[in-house]
């Protein structure tokens, strides 16, 4: 069995506000990743950033960094540990071309050399531990063996691995003959991460890993408010559950933006994936991602728990 549930960060969706009101309604992770700060030379903690680093509720957190300087990097981690934080985190994951163009995130796993040079400045010079999110490769899967040599010479915390390259981003299935040689002979703990909807998708990734350090998930938990909770023994989301947490969600997000019209366009990103809850929940869903301005949200929201049923299994249990 898996012991150790990561919650993944998602950009615009797993911002304070959103991981403070989910763990006290549902819980379940024993970790959540923080979107990613990029430090740039200037060596300088944003307002952004310093509000996502806030952790007025001391949830178990662990900052994501993304750089592409060495330098850069240990700047950041010495800055985390001055706040409290006891683990940094190395995206070499994000798929987006205008990261990678930046030679960011998995823009750094264009070559290894580099790469290898690049963490032995990280790990010669950062005092905390240093965990790494990462892919297979930049272009193709073949590419993994020799990253895993890199990786395999310094002291990740845990290596977290989305078993794709960076062209495939989310799409298409993932490379599992990858992530079992990870499993076999990274010298590191290993994290997978990648597809994960379902209680019945965990068990099976248990059953086949069952050595496996630990899961990161991070769309499946928001599509399903309850998986982690559900993982762990406790029970599907109810109704009710559902709607006094986006109403919560709603009311934090008017708080912290001082207006409705941000936090309604906040919602609707959490509804993209919340929707699939609901039986023919798709035609309220697209409705939803076309309105604008609040009162319709709010409108479209009332509507969704008005008519549409719960599905009996979330989406992906169904099969």
């Amino acid at each position: 069995m898996i012991a150790r549930f990561d919650f993944a960060p998602l950009d615009g969706i797993t911002k304070r506000v959103f991981r403070q009101v989910w763990h006290a309604r549902f819980g379940g992770a024993d970790r959540y990743f923080v979107p990613f700060i990029s430090p740039t030379g200037q060596h300088i903690l944003t307002p952004r950033d310093r509000r996502e680093l806030e952790n007025p509720q001391g949830l178990p957190q662990v900052p994501q960094v993304m750089a592409k300087r060495a330098a850069d990097f240990v700047w950041a981690a010495e800055t985390l540990a001055d706040l409290g934080y006891k683990e940094a985190n190395l995206n070499l994951g994000c798929p987006s071309g205008t990261v990678t163009a930046k030679g960011k995130g998995s823009g750094l796993l264009a070559d290894p050399d580099f790469l290898d040079r690049f963490l032995e400045e990280v790990f010669s010079g950062t005092k905390i531990p240093v965990s790494v999110k990462t892919r297979l490769g930049y272009h193709v899967p073949e590419e993994f063996p020799r990253l895993l040599e890199v990786f395999n010479r310094y002291p990740i915390a845990c290596l977290t691995i989305h078993p794709r390259v960076r062209p495939e981003k989310y799409r298409g299935a993932v490379h599992m003959d990858l992530f079992a040689l990870a499993v076999a002979e990274s010298k590191n703990p290993v994290c997978y991460n990648g597809d994960l909807t379902s209680v019945a998708g965990v068990r099976a990734l248990e059953a086949q890993f069952p050595g496996l350090d630990a899961a990161m998930i991070g769309r499946g938990a928001i599509a399903d408010p309850a998986l982690l909770r559900r993982l762990r023994g406790g029970p599907a989301a109810t109704r009710e559950e559902l709607q006094a947490f986006t109403s919560e969600l709603y009311q934090a997000y008017q708080d912290f933006y001082g207006q409705a019209a941000p936090a309604s366009q906040r919602m609707k990103e959490v509804w993209f994936y919340l929707i699939h809850l609901f039986e023919n929940g798709g035609r309220l869903g697209g409705r939803m991602r076309r309105s604008r301005g609040p009162r319709a949200y709010e409108e479209l929201e009332a509507q969704i728990f008005q008519e549409l049923a719960l599905l009996d299994a979330p989406q992906g249990e169904l099969a």
